[in-house]
């Protein structure tokens, strides 16, 4: 009977794993030393390797050779194990054994010697399924294991564990696998397997496997038997229901001349085939962002991309200013794509959407204004388009709408240049408490805001200071945040120094607290001293409970 392939694949050697050096390298120089720990934690979505990395180590402690990183693989341990029979390699899947009786009676037999191995060796999956009874019974065995026992857990969900089970372990977060590295190795596999394929086939799995190997690997067995033994891009794309790319292309050439008609027109083609519009705006949007990356950073655009040309044009015929804006509605788009009437309402008023807020002059705008009649308007022209309807009218015996045009600026004599003015710059008196209302802050720039003392400025330059019980805040992503919202405000490049402070500093959060503890005490003076309270205090053997302080009026 054949395996599968995720399962005839699995690597049973560090030197098989993919894209997990750094767990490797770690494991493998501890065995080489023998240092060794008694629990050890793997953590990361599913189908990137815990346990087969458990399995792993597993082999190099028990290998007949000796404790090394590379088992011999022949030996009786190495072969038991791999055929999962080794008699002192337990696996406990913790999401169908979650009681603490399960948990009782491994850590009663831990207690005995292996019978075969070098160590018994525990391998229990899904930990954090397990109860909170289940776990406390494992923390002491954790804490202090006998000699011949090692603990091995994996889960997806770390967050789950209890923090004294973590401190007791050593923790290991395996990644997530590259399209390219995946695609890669399923090349590699395919070779080996002696069956055909197309590099751009195994692309489209590597991207639905969303960073799992195991995933990749049974999406490459079903795409083998629904391709009759061979892995072809178009039955690829037809078993993963992917988007023919020629509809997204010719979407953004109609974008790229505004021209509603077609836009709606390749919409209702897609509607007709019934593609699915949550992966169309997906599907978008990574298009998008792969434009993006030709237009500023065109190197890190893989140039074996079936569609690298066709990519390279739109970069040229779309402003980089668009198609940010356009990346934005496709995402926003995909989210609201349940709340719409129905699914193509919601997909096709996206791209009405990015027709109507086509950035014009740096700015986006709902619609221009109707031309003068001096003005001949005409679309931005675009190859693709202009390929794809050679037989179109003059442009100026139809002029199209006026949100979708640009004015001729020739032959027409050049208007009388406009000397801009700079806006003007924004002065600074030292009101650092005051400054921070003004500017509105959220998020990290306003958390180190709050948290710092002015410690002084010179012209665009201010020296912040932060207590050390908040040095975290001092990290350079809220610097830049608060940076960025100082240029802006003030209208010029701002520098910013920030700097740690022992004890106590006079920040805005410090300030506040000190006049709400002093309204507070004000509040409390002017109640006991109120002659109608005393009156009841003294009459009625009254107490005051309570004394809330009415916010000012801004």
């Amino acid at each position: 009977m054949t395996q599968v392939l995720a399962r005839k694949w699995r690597p049973r050697l560090f030197a098989d794993l993919k894209g997990q050096a750094h767990v490797v390298q770690a494991l493998s120089n501890a065995l080489t030393q023998n240092r060794l720990h008694h629990a050890y934690l793997f953590t990361g979505t599913r189908g990137v390797g815990k346990t087969t990395v458990a399995r792993i180590l597993a082999k190099c402690l028990n290998c007949e050779t000796g404790i090394t990183p590379t088992p011999c693989g022949v030996c009786s341990a190495c072969t038991q194990i791999d055929a999962g029979r080794f008699v002192d390699l337990i696996e406990l899947d913790a999401a169908s054994n979650t009681g603490i009786d399960n948990m009782r009676e491994v850590l009663d037999n831990a207690q005995y010697l292996p019978t075969v191995g070098r160590f018994k060796v525990y391998i229990i999956d899904e930990v954090h399924m397990l109860s909170k009874a289940a776990f406390n019974s494992m923390l002491k065995t954790l804490e202090e294991p006998p000699e011949h026992v090692k603990f091995i857990l994996a889960t997806t969900d770390p967050q789950k564990i209890p923090v004294t089970v973590l401190s007791r372990c050593l923790q290991f977060n395996l990644k997530q696998m590259t399209p390219d590295m995946v695609s890669t190795h399923l090349g590699e596999v395919l070779a080996a397997e002696q069956v055909a394929f197309e590099p751009a086939a195994l692309r489209f799995i590597a991207r639905a496997a969303s960073g799992s190997m195991r995933d990749a690997l049974s999406l490459l067995d079903q795409a083998i038997a629904y391709g009759g033994g061979q892995v072809n891009e178009d039955t690829v794309r037809t078993m993963l229901g992917a988007i023919d790319q020629r509809y997204l292309f010719s979407l953004l050439q109609a974008l790229a001349v505004g021209d509603g008609a077609a836009l709606l027109h390749e919409a209702e083609q897609m509607a007709a085939r019934s593609i699915a519009f949550d992966a169309a705006l997906q599907a978008l949007a990574t298009l998008l962002h792969q434009i993006a990356l030709a237009q500023t950073v065109p190197a890190a655009l893989p140039d074996d991309l079936p569609e690298y040309a066709a990519i390279l044009e739109l970069a040229q015929q779309l402003d980089a200013e668009s198609v940010q804006l356009y990346y934005q509605i496709a995402i926003l788009g995909r989210r609201d794509l349940a709340l719409a009437p129905d699914e193509f309402a919601g997909f096709s008023m996206s791209l009405l959407r990015m027709l109507a807020f086509r950035p014009s002059n740096g700015t986006a705008t709902l619609a221009a204004p109707r031309p003068a009649p001096s003005a001949v308007p005409v679309p931005r022209p675009v190859a693709a388009l202009q390929a794809r309807e050679p037989a179109a009218p003059a442009l100026t015996a139809a002029p199209p709408k006026a949100a979708d045009v640009v004015v001729v600026s020739e032959p027409a004599p050049e208007p009388v240049a406009v000397p801009s003015v700079p806006a003007p710059s924004i002065a600074f008196d030292g009101d650092w408490a005051a400054l921070l209302n003004q500017l509105k802050l959220g998020g990290q720039a306003r958390m180190l805001a709050v948290h710092s003392e002015l410690e002084g400025f010179d012209g665009d330059r201010l020296r912040l200071r932060v207590p050390t019980e908040h040095k975290h805040l001092a990290e350079k992503s809220y610097q830049d945040k608060l940076r960025e919202a100082l240029s802006t405000h003030f209208v010029r490049a701002m520098q910013l120094s920030v700097s740690l402070v022992e004890g106590q500093a006079n920040t805005p959060v410090r300030q506040q607290n000190e006049a709400r503890a002093a309204r507070q005490v004000e509040a409390e003076t002017a109640i006991a001293n109120d002659p109608f309270v005393q009156d009841l205090v003294q009459q009625f053997d009254a107490r005051v409970l309570e004394v809330k302080p009415i916010a000012k009026e801004q």
